[in-house]
């Protein structure tokens, strides 16, 4: 049932007065529908609002507030460019639909999570039939692609597969649903080299990369689900952009993928795996931190790969979690105190906490998995985030399209 709101307590929610909420009303910018009683007379104060319509005003207002001079930034960890319902990042924590990312990675599957973000059924997600693609076909390109990094593999997979699928321009919510659950699958197929399954995704992994221990599948788990969307991201704002100029699922979701493979993005665990390895082997792991920050441009805000996120100014609430649990599970002779030792001495460098990346790549590390998993997790999650902003982005049909701010030369222009 939707909630609603007096007109006291939409123009309190406004920061208005009541002569300026009819105003709004009037003008078009807000709706209104009777309340269904007398109890505040027979004007308008008896009339109601809904109550989402009146947050997202008040959101528009603030961000208009803000905009001044920020809006150059926009694009920058600026202010929103678009309307979602899908996540919200705010006073520290990230939530999934309205529910707590965090919460959610303690219990739920990665699948249970793409239910809840696409709008269906958990049941809707797993029994969605297989991707009509032959196995002896999927099996040759395994064979020809099985050398490659898991991003190389598969960039080059998803448009064969998508090549191969008759209903991958149907436009119908089922065909959309089908499509999603069949990419999903097949890009995780494609990411560790194996036949598609409709298998849970942290079990398939976990039986890939040989983990049998129950407590850290349930790491693989979580972090999955923690990785399954970001909001408005470099990948989701490029799978976003492609959606709405009408590509199907496939298009728009390798060109995430491409996007997510670079270095300042999901590629960063590469880097981070990169500083593992190097402070592993230093001989003084604060002399070396400081030879390495005192390395950066001058001017520039000291930067170690894994640590400090704009959005998580007091820490990384996914990090947090997935290395507290990580520090559980971990073998005895495993490096998990080298991890929280160097974790510990850029906290004392600069302050700076672990990020998502820095997790993702401590569990590559202290679990002994394959080069590239942490990339693997990230990836094979974050796509079910992706198919639901293209669901969300289908459904507002409108292609976006920002301008530039000129400021080149005028020449003739002038």
């Amino acid at each position: 049932m939707p909630s609603y709101m007096t007109a006291a307590e939409a123009a309190a929610a406004l920061g208005i007065s009541r002569a300026t909420l009819y105003a709004y009303v009037s003008r078009g910018m807000l709706s209104s529908s009777p309340a269904g009683d007398a109890a505040e007379g027979a004007g308008p104060q008896s009339r109601r609002y809904a109550a989402a319509e009146v947050r997202r005003l008040a959101r528009r207002k603030a961000d208009g507030k803000r905009a001044g001079k920020v809006a150059q930034k926009v694009l920058d960890w600026g202010v929103p460019v678009l309307e979602s319902s899908i996540t919200l990042i705010a006073d520290g924590k990230l939530f999934y639909r309205g529910q707590d990312a965090v919460a959610l990675a303690r219990h739920a599957s990665l699948e249970e999570v793409a239910a809840l973000l696409w709008g269906c059924s958990p049941r809707r997600v797993l029994e969605a039939g297989a991707a009509p693609i032959a196995v002896a076909q999927w099996s040759a390109w395994l064979k020809l692609w099985s050398a490659h990094s898991p991003l190389e593999r598969a960039l080059v997979l998803l448009p064969a597969a998508a090549a191969q699928m008759p209903r991958i321009w149907a436009q119908g919510r089922d065909a959309q649903l089908d499509t999603g659950a069949q990419l999903m699958r097949l890009l995780a197929a494609a990411l560790i080299c194996a036949a598609p399954s409709s298998e849970p995704l942290h079990r398939q992994l976990a039986h890939a990369w040989g983990v049998r221990s129950r407590t850290q599948a349930e790491l693989l788990r979580a972090a999955l689900v923690l990785c399954a969307d970001h909001e408005l991201n470099a990948s989701t704002f490029a799978v976003r952009c492609i959606t709405s100029t009408g590509m199907h699922l496939f298009g728009a979701a390798a060109g995430g993928l491409a996007a997510l493979g670079g270095p300042r993005h999901g590629g960063e665990t590469a880097r981070v795996a990169a500083l593992f390895e190097e402070a592993a082997h230093a001989d003084d792991l604060h002399r070396y931190l400081g030879e390495r920050l005192a390395g950066d441009e001058l001017g520039a805000t000291p930067k170690l790969p894994g640590f400090g996120h704009p959005l998580y100014p007091e820490g990384d609430p996914r990090a947090r979690l997935l290395l507290d649990m990580l520090a559980q599970h971990a073998s005895a002779r495993s490096p998990m105190d080298e991890v929280d030792a160097l974790a510990h001495a850029v906290a004392q460098a600069t302050g700076a906490r672990p990020t998502l990346d820095y997790a993702l790549a401590a569990i590559e590390r202290v679990l002994a998995l394959p080069r590239g998993a942490a990339f693997t997790l990230f990836a094979a999650a974050r796509v079910t985030g992706w198919i639901a902003h293209a669901l969300e982005q289908n459904a507002d049909g409108r292609l976006i399209r920002p301008r530039a701010r000129y400021v080149g030369e005028l020449g003739d222009a002038g």
